[in-house]
């Protein structure tokens, strides 16, 4: 019970003052003149003010409250190495039990460092998991904190204001333990493809060891180099980067005996390579309708750079203008297709005939370009199907196609093949899904027999309007139509002629996202996606490689025809592999390069300042834990050599009160009538 005096007065103070003061000052008069019944007049004043104050006691009901301790577990990858994790898992049991026997603390245990999120996996946190744990906890209630960890913490603050009681780091791992790790100092986020790009990284060692390490250089999988690295020096690095789009540059050492663990041994840079403008040559014969087309669409792509010849003065066209009043250049044949016909990337022959313009050897010239890498496009007109085709050149032997001699002019559909549904190039065309398909028609189309290669579109009678081809190291496609203008000037509502014409350039170019097999893996968070582009009806299941090694494989389920897609939740931070058939793909899952790997010897020199400065203390955990003690809450210290303090708290719960009032009732009309009567008594003598 707790006893307490409380005064419940039946007027408010002012008015209490009012009625007293004045009579208070008469008994201290009569007191200090020495006048008969002074004394009775006081005791009379003393009751009244009594009974008006209404004195009470009161008996309270408190229940103690217990500490608060926050028992913080670190459950970060870095802890799996080793036993530090088994070690953890046993000392956090223990010690909650021991805090539960003691009957005096409430035990709040977080476990952190292993969240489901990305982000929440690139560092070790447990100052921000202590934080929230104690969120509600007034600070007298707060008995300390206990970390269980490796002392590889990330969010450690600079001071411990924030804390309320002590805290007590307790530390996993061994003393002496040797690692030796690898990181890029400084790695460009984007690259020139085929150009070299200059990093620059450092090999570093905990035991301070000296000279130099063999550095194996993987670009997307690939070994591309070896170097020699002093540790402890930034060592310069130039690598190639082979393709656009995302690519992979990974820094591997050699595990040393002892080694605390491997996963550091490796360092990841993303590497965005970026295409330098792609060169087209467009070569158009004839003027005609569509002669544009091509023309306004690689000119509005910003990674082209277009040259473009038209032939407005073939040698058979005489009338007689002398040649120095002509404004026309002369066409630089030798130049483009000799000299600099390397240069280019893609060349485009739009309603092109040979009329002795090129000279009949320039062909081979061009056939041999594409055999070594190069691409060629036929845009196709009626004067293919005539004698002058450029089929009847040395370029037949780059053709996958010769013309039939047939031109038909009928209205049609152009329409995807079953092959083109599949296809990257042309799946997925705007229109493509309904029947007849969401376009305009053409009305003419250039014959051609045996197709070698994928026939992608069809005209009428299911003849082929659009073939890609492979030939030697090189790529030719032959569009059998020159009637997509028709989609450009919106004829009957157009058609989808931006994408298509696009694809097919790019495509003829090599261009990585439009190959027909392809397989694509990226990291989404903790998410590694798979993309898997095939012309056959089944893709089968991909088998993912982890950074551990384990392996496991996942089905791809077809999104779109050609497309196969699957995904899966991954618990390791890394390199993974993904293999389908022939091919394989390398994806980073989880952040890169992220600080909960960058260091993972055990220490308690991160933590020691803090827990210092709160009170507390930092040890390694051995076989004996260490004592918990309950301490005040007036002492700095809270921790011995082979104990630890928490705090207590005087903080209780009101769950009763009692009232016992001292002037009320009988009892105090009999006091104030004994007061009052004795004063008459005296005062009447």
């Amino acid at each position: 019970m707790n006893w307490s005096l409380s005064f419940e007065p039946l007027f408010s103070w002012s008015i209490l003052a009012a009625m007293l003061v004045p009579l208070a000052l008469l008994v201290l008069v009569g007191l200090f003149l020495r006048q008969r019944g002074a004394l009775f007049r006081t005791a009379a004043l003393a009751a009244l003010a009594l009974a008006l104050i209404n004195p009470v006691l009161l008996d309270e009901e408190r229940e103690p409250l217990k500490s608060v301790v926050a028992l913080i577990v670190d459950e970060s990858q870095s802890q799996d190495i080793g036993d530090r994790a088994e070690t953890t898992r046993q000392a956090a049991e223990e010690i909650r039990g021991r805090l539960e026997r003691l009957n005096r603390f409430e035990v709040r245990m977080v476990e952190a460092g292993r969240g489901e999120a990305a982000e929440e996996r690139v560092d070790t946190r447990l100052f921000g998991a202590l934080e929230s744990a104690l969120r509600d906890v007034p600070p007298s209630r707060v008995a300390g904190s206990i970390m269980i960890t490796d002392g590889q913490v990330h969010d450690v603050p600079r001071n411990a204001t924030g804390l309320s009681g002590p805290l007590h780091a307790l530390i996993t791992g061994e003393e002496g333990e040797k690692d030796r790790r690898i990181r890029f100092e400084r790695a460009p986020r984007f690259g020139i493809v085929d150009k070299p790009l200059e990093m620059t990284y450092r090999v570093l060692a905990s035991d301070d060891a000296s000279g130099t390490v063999e550095v194996e250089v993987f670009v997307n999988g690939e070994l591309a180099l070896i170097e020699q690295a002093v540790i402890g020096q930034e060592m310069p690095l130039e690598v190639t980067i082979p393709n656009a789009g995302r690519n992979i540059v990974q820094l591997s050492i050699e595990p040393q005996e002892d080694e605390l663990t491997e996963t550091n041994n490796k360092a990841i840079a993303l590497v965005d390579g970026i295409r330098e403008n792609l060169r087209v040559l467009l070569v158009s014969g004839e003027p005609h309708s569509g002669e544009r087309t091509w023309r306004n669409l690689l000119k509005s792509d910003a990674s082209v750079d277009l040259v473009h010849f038209t032939i407005l003065r073939p040698p058979e066209k005489q009338d007689g203008t002398p040649i120095n009043e002509l404004s026309l250049i002369a066409f630089p044949t030798r130049e483009l297709f000799v000299e600099k016909i390397e240069d280019f990337d893609l060349i485009i022959f739009d309603r092109y005939q040979h009329r002795d313009v090129l000279p009949i050897l320039y062909y081979d010239y061009i056939a041999e370009y594409v055999e070594n890498g190069g691409a060629v496009l036929i845009a196709a007109g009626p004067e293919f199907a005539g004698s002058q085709s450029i089929a009847h050149t040395p370029l037949i032997s780059a053709l996958p196609a010769l013309p039939s001699g047939d031109v038909v002019e009928e209205g049609y559909y152009p329409r995807l093949s079953d092959t083109g549904k599949r296809h990257p190039v042309t799946r997925g065309l705007d229109g493509a899904a309904t029947e007849p398909p969401g376009w305009s028609r053409w009305f003419r189309i250039v014959g051609i027999d045996r197709p070698d290669g994928q026939v992608v579109m069809q005209g009428p009678d299911d003849r082929p309007l659009l073939l890609l081809s492979r030939r030697g190291e090189g790529r030719v496609g032959m569009f059998m139509s020159d009637q997509g203008w028709l989609w450009a000037r919106g004829f009957e509502g157009g058609g989808p002629y931006v994408s298509l014409y696009r694809r097919i350039a790019h495509w003829l170019m090599k261009e990585p996202d439009l190959e027909e097999e392809r397989l694509i893996a990226d990291g989404r968070g903790m998410t590694l996606d798979i993309t898997r582009q095939t012309m056959a009806d089944e893709a089968g299941p991909a088998t993912v490689t982890a950074p551990s090694g384990a392996q496991r494989e996942i089905p791809l389920s077809e999104t779109s025809p050609g497309l196969f897609r699957g995904s899966m939740d991954a618990d390791e931070i890394g390199l993974y592999e993904v293999t389908n058939g022939e091919l394989s793909a390398l994806a980073h899952v989880g952040p890169v390069n992220a600080p909960e790997f960058a260091d993972t010897v055990s220490t308690g020199e991160i933590l020691e300042p803090i827990a210092e400065a709160s009170g507390g203390s930092v040890r390694r955990l051995s076989a004996e834990l260490p004592n918990i003690v309950p301490v005040r809450n007036s002492i700095s210290s809270a921790a011995g050599r082979d104990w630890l303090g928490l705090k207590t708290t005087n903080d209780s719960v009101l769950k009763s009160v009692r009232r016992v009032p001292l002037f009320a009732g009988f009892l105090g009309l009999g006091l104030l009538l004994l007061a009052l009567g004795g004063m008459w008594w005296r005062e009447g003598r």
